[in-house]
């Protein structure tokens, strides 16, 4: 804090306010699983007081389990409903612009998702990662959230089955279809555990399937130009 506050040009006087208003930050950082803690603007009052007038915090949502309070503080009314939903199942959901709907399990593989979409002339419409061994019922209702959307002209599943079974990707599937039903192209890569049921499941629904992302991809955006219809199992 004293570096700090040589650095700054303090005045010498306001060193122990200083001191005590920067490790109160501090503290009100690492315990409160946030990523920011700042003060803007600390300011000298006429009387020589130093005060912290406003401030900014950014808690890291994946430690709010351990933050009971902050949670019931959050404010519902700045999220969306699809945000909020996803929040509930634990899903990771950003919308985008774009128009092809993209569920994945890791956000690496959502990246490379985004991006062959990108390749093959699409606009992905959001960032969704259901994460590992995701149920039926968190697939289902990611696909729910995605096809809410009303700029999804298809949708692009891409899965890897290492902790995520593929057969419960593909219940999930017909399970989110069953309860809304759409028809908005859907093109599903799955890969990995169990892969074999999971793609009999989904050719038994006529779902249009893909061995690899970069065919996947080409599919989805061939879909959504196309308008081609999906089944709603």
């Amino acid at each position: 804090m004293r570096q700090v506050a040589c650095d700054i040009e303090l005045d010498r006087a306001l060193l122990t306010q200083f001191t005590r208003i920067g490790l109160g930050l501090y503290e009100a950082l690492m315990h409160s699983d946030a990523t920011l803690a700042e003060i803007n603007p600390l300011a000298v009052t006429a009387g020589g007081e130093l005060l912290a007038l406003d401030g900014k915090m950014v808690v890291d949502d994946n430690g709010l389990y351990r933050q009971p309070e902050l949670a019931r503080a959050r404010e519902m009314l700045d999220e969306s409903p699809a945000e909020r939903e996803a929040r509930q199942y634990g899903l990771s959901y950003v919308k985008l612009d774009g128009y092809i709907g993209c569920m994945v399990n890791g956000a690496g593989l959502a990246m490379a998702t985004m991006d062959m979409t990108k390749l093959y002339g699409g606009a992905p419409a959001n960032f969704l990662d259901i994460g590992g061994g995701a149920r039926a019922d968190r697939v289902a209702a990611a696909l729910r959230i995605i096809l809410a959307d009303p700029n999804v002209r298809a949708v692009l599943i891409n899965i890897f089955g290492g902790i995520t079974r593929c057969d419960e990707v593909a219940r999930g599937i017909l399970e989110a279809f069953a309860q809304v039903p759409s028809k908005v192209p859907v093109v599903v890569r799955l890969i990995g555990t169990n892969e074999e049921e999971g793609r009999r499941l989904l050719a038994e629904a006529n779902f249009i399937t893909a061995r690899t992302l970069s065919e996947a991809a080409r599919l989805a955006v061939e879909a959504a130009r196309a308008g081609t219809a999906a089944p709603a199992a």
